[in-house]
């Protein structure tokens, strides 16, 4: 059950199965996004501490260690263990992630079975990882082995703390590699727990680690480390250009990105209109507009625009802001004053542009970061809310008149991470399916994320994927392997 007070119990780096001081002995606040008042202060992490994680990771992961000696299904087992601790303490962990990440309960409660189903799901891959036979020309036996990549460097977002631990843990552990993990500084306490569950679990010293920190330190001593020979990183698209040159600058480590999204949502005239309000709705304003793959462009034609833009503003002016506790919100606070400012200053420049504001466009209250629901129309595409990722509670509504046209101006950006199509013309659907520059495009439908389906963008979204089989590639090395014979057959 929700709890506004819940106790801190792990606030130290998690080194080699043991929570440790930071070298430095320094220490940051985490604070509650609802009231900016500090949690706990957690250790801080750096390149000293990254170090000796690298070091605990790379034992781990040395031949005939506890790890690599382990049979596949019996990783399978110790990660079932994983995802079984996690559902134990799925209440309390949702307590953490709502006072840390300000997210309404019901929400943060949704995210750790998301996260428990993927761990199950990528235990369930453990010992099915398997090469191949090549019938190969000339007098030769060939095959194909896969091998985990060894140690891995993560580094993960505030939006959905635990959710994207998961994603990254599950392939990766999966694979059999080892893991030094950096939790965005603003939400380091659930990941603390769900190392402390890790140990708990029976997985051996050093294949978990997780170092709270700031991205230019902690972050960059991971991606510039030349013992880490993979990092997956989920966040913006600025810092993913710093990564992939600290790889090129080290050791040219294998890098994915997952980054950010200015993703198309296009509603055609023969949709149900409630039922279209309500997807698009849904699709920006879900996690507070926290959301890489959030439908922030809405393309509606041009015959229903009207109508649609009074349903809309209908269901932003219901939307209940307020306190992530409380079970009758549905929306709580930003995550920091950063990304407070910056939206609020998009808002303004959507007005100063000639958007018009049909709901919102404002702070709720005087306390904490809350932003109310807002409703932009007459949105054009030069306007900087229709080009520029907000990263909040914003929708912006474009009117368009023909399928190319729409297709046209949906691929007119630099990001490609995910679309999103409603109408009952299956036509209409394939085309546009066929035709947009993105990773997921979903049809009648939003954010049909699950284990199973690759994640992942186009262009400056990203590189690689995440989930699905297409994600347990990222952390594989395939191995060629020929042996000669005396005769083909």
């Amino acid at each position: 059950m929700a709890d506004p007070k819940p106790i801190i119990k792990y606030t130290q780096l998690f080194i080699n199965n043991e929570f440790v001081d930071a070298v430095s002995g320094r220490k940051f606040p985490t604070k509650n996004p609802a009231t900016g008042a500090t949690i706990v202060e957690v250790s801080e992490g750096d390149k000293a501490d990254v170090d000796k994680a690298v070091a605990a990771a790379t034992q781990a992961f040395t031949r005939g260690s506890q790890w690599r000696n382990l049979d596949a299904s019996a990783r399978a087992v110790l990660m079932h263990k994983f995802a079984d601790l996690l559902d134990r303490d799925k209440e309390y962990i949702a307590n953490i992630e709502t006072i840390d990440n300000g997210k309404v309960y019901e929400s943060s409660l949704f995210d750790v079975q998301c996260s428990i189903e993927c761990i199950r799901y990528y235990a369930g891959w453990c010992d099915k990882i398997h090469g191949h036979t090549i019938p190969s020309d000339g007098n030769s036996f060939t095959l194909t082995r896969k091998e985990p990549i060894g140690v891995v460097g993560q580094i993960i977002p505030w939006n959905y703390p635990l959710m994207m631990l998961a994603w990254k843990w599950g392939p990766a552990l999966a694979a059999g590699c080892t893991i030094i993990l950096k939790p965005a500084e603003q939400t380091p306490l659930s990941a603390l727990y769900a190392a402390a569950l890790t140990k708990e679990a029976g997985f051996p010293s050093g294949v978990i680690n997780v170092i709270p920190g700031y991205g230019p330190t902690a972050g960059a001593a991971i991606a510039e480390h030349p013992d880490i020979n993979k990092v997956a990183f989920t966040g913006s698209t600025e810092i993913g250009h710093g990564i992939l040159r600290a790889s090129a600058d080290s050791n040219l480590k294998r890098v994915s990105l997952e980054l950010g999204g200015k993703s198309p949502l296009v509603i055609f005239d023969d949709a149900d209109l409630k039922e279209a309000a309500q997807i698009a709705h849904d699709a920006i304003f879900a996690n507070h507009g926290q959301n890489c793959c959030a439908g922030s462009r809405t393309f509606v034609q041009s015959t229903i625009y009207d109508e649609f833009v009074k349903e809309a503003k209908r269901l932003a002016l219901e939307r209940k802001v307020g306190d992530p506790f409380d079970p009758k919100m549905q929306q709580g606070p930003q995550i920091d004053q950063a990304m407070f400012d910056k939206v609020i200053g998009l808002i303004e420049s959507g007005k100063k542009e000639g958007a018009v504001a049909e709901a919102g466009g404002e702070r709720e209250g005087n306390i904490g970061y809350f932003i109310k629901p807002t409703v932009f129309s007459n949105v054009t595409d030069n306007m900087r809310i229709a080009k520029e990722e907000i990263f909040g509670p914003v929708q912006s509504i474009l009117k368009f008149d023909t399928l190319d046209e729409v297709i046209e101006r949906a691929n007119r950006t630099n990001y490609g991470l995910a679309s999103g199509v409603i109408t009952k013309d299956i036509n209409k659907a394939l085309t546009f399916a066929q035709a947009i520059h993105a990773g997921s495009v979903w049809v009648n439908c939003y954010d049909a994320i699950t284990p199973q389906t690759p994640f992942g963008g186009y262009k400056k979204s990203g590189i690689g994927r995440e989930l699905g089989e297409e994600g347990l590639k990222e952390y594989l090395e395939v191995k060629t392997i020929s042996v000669k014979v005396p005769t083909k057959n």
